[in-house]
């Protein structure tokens, strides 16, 4: 059992300083699965006032994940430095992993390589330990601010006392700024002096989501100003933009369709051609986007080979039409494939 929590903590530790450059307990719990992210969420947002209450195991457990992670940092040649770590409450109060006077110094350690010139672990050091931004969360049903007792609202913040309308959370003067333009958000919350992430709890994916930013009205009003002025500039961007991911796809496909070729010889060319311009649209979700794709990987080819057999070479999308579930339709073509694959191959 410690043999196999070891391996399991270098791995998410490797997996971490691969991706972010630095690691922290805190990604480890994460990486490991004993911390989910809307836990941790929570806790930067001052709703779990300790972090260990939300991680289910017992304090043993953690004792040793700590003192495998600084063996494994030890033994990588890390540099350590220290986070600090403070809530997205309006004190910004200093936020605490253990309840009492446990080891939050080691909690607080963060790991980066020693490669790394200066000016990158400044980055790194500035960017992890930044205060999160305030959230305002929209209810989902009425409530009643903790101070003036008044039911209903359209947004609230959190506090020590509960919750509070905007009003007495003194953030009544902050306007509304829906999501889904990133330079006018970009640049009206670099130039609001008070901002802050309005969110609102997805109860099927059992997690808030962004709605928008509050800000100030005249960091929106320069905002829009700005955004107006260089809306041509802006444009020819993300034309070339869409100019050159076209080129990528285009290259990318044929990479594919190349690998389609060499791994099933038998494949008839243009439908090698057909197989991976059809996995690799973007933004379809489809395994010819998939991480494992971009490196060729045999098996996402693989898989994208065997849906296409499915739905053009078998009656698999029939049986779907007639009722038949999914695994079993599944089944009853497995052997079709099969002998497509072995022809191709």
């Amino acid at each position: 059992m410690t043999k196999g929590l070891r391996s399991r903590v270098e791995s998410a530790a490797g997996q971490a300083l691969a991706r972010q450059k630095y690691v922290t307990p805190l990604d480890v719990c994460v990486g490991i699965g004993w911390l989910a992210p809307p836990h941790v969420d929570s806790w930067r947002q001052g709703r779990i006032a300790v972090l260990a209450d939300a991680i289910g195991v017992d304090e043993g457990k953690l004792a040793e994940l700590l003192r495998y992670l600084e063996q494994w940092a030890s033994e990588t040649g890390l540099k350590r430095d220290e986070s600090s770590y403070v809530s997205a409450t309006r004190d910004r109060r200093e936020l605490r992993f253990t309840s009492g006077a446990g080891p939050e110094e080691q909690w607080r350690a963060r790991w980066t390589s020693p490669d790394l010139t200066e000016r990158q672990s400044e980055r790194i050091a500035q960017r992890q330990s930044a205060a999160p931004d305030l959230v305002v969360i929209q209810p989902s049903k009425e409530f009643s601010c903790a101070e003036c007792h008044e039911t209903g609202g359209d947004l609230l913040i959190m506090d020590d006392a509960g919750p509070l309308c905007l009003g007495c959370a003194d953030m009544d003067h902050l306007v509304f700024l829906p999501a889904g333009n990133a330079a006018l958000t970009r640049r009206s919350k670099k130039a609001s002096r008070l901002s802050a992430v309005v969110v609102r709890w997805n109860r099927s994916r059992k997690r808030y989501e962004r709605k928008g930013l509050l800000v100030t009205e005249e960091a929106r009003a320069q905002a829009e100003t700005e955004c107006l002025a260089d809306t041509d500039v802006r444009a020819r961007r993300r034309e070339r933009d869409a100019e050159r991911r076209a080129r990528e796809d285009v290259t990318f496909t044929g990479r594919f369709a190349d690998e389609i070729r060499r791994l099933y010889p038998g494949c008839p060319p243009d439908r090698a051609d057909e197989i991976a311009a059809h996995a690799a649209v973007r933004s379809s979700g489809r395994v010819g986007r998939s991480a494992a794709a971009r490196e060729l990987d045999p098996r996402a080819v693989r898989l994208a080979v065997v849906a296409s057999i499915r739905h053009l070479d078998t009656d698999y999308d029939d049986l779907l039409m007639a009722g038949v579930p999914r695994e079993d339709a599944r089944e009853r073509i497995r052997s079709v494939i099969d002998r497509v694959l072995a022809d191709w191959s």
